[in-house]
């Protein structure tokens, strides 16, 4: 998804206020979980928002999210977040971050998973890293 970043997004710096960008991770998390559930879903933790750059107004932000593993109910969403100034083609890395979303059914219980099988080695190294950030989540 890429949103362009706007006057109303601002803080007090003159930067996209960290909440608004929060607000669009959540909504981007919840289409990716969607998507690989087929039922809704809800945010149950954000982990690690490592903000690396001021993003500016006038800035088209892509956020790129992936599943990078998935348990009995839960599935971790990585996003990455890279902004592009329209006017010299400049891309930044600016933002990561991981959520954890449940799968729920329409009384918002939670819902087994599809089993997910990381193929890639791409895909084995996020699933591992996954693991281990989960069980920091856990303690």
């Amino acid at each position: 998804m890429t949103v362009l970043m706007t006057p109303d997004m601002v803080n007090f710096s003159g930067n996209v206020h960290g909440g608004a960008m929060l607000k669009l991770l959540d909504q981007v998390a919840y289409a990716c979980a969607v998507r690989y559930s087929g039922r809704y879903a809800v945010t149950l933790a954000v982990e690690k928002v490592v903000f690396k750059q001021p993003v500016h107004v006038g800035e088209l932000a892509t956020f790129m999210a992936r599943i990078n593993y998935v348990g009995k109910t839960s599935m971790e969403v990585g996003i990455k977040v890279v902004t592009e100034n329209p006017r010299n083609g400049e891309c930044r890395h600016v933002m990561t971050c991981f959520f954890y979303m449940i799968s729920v059914d329409e009384n918002r219980k939670p819902v087994e998973l599809e089993a997910f099988t990381p193929e890639t080695d791409e895909d084995k190294e996020r699933w591992a890293d996954a693991l281990k950030r989960k069980e920091t989540l856990s303690a």
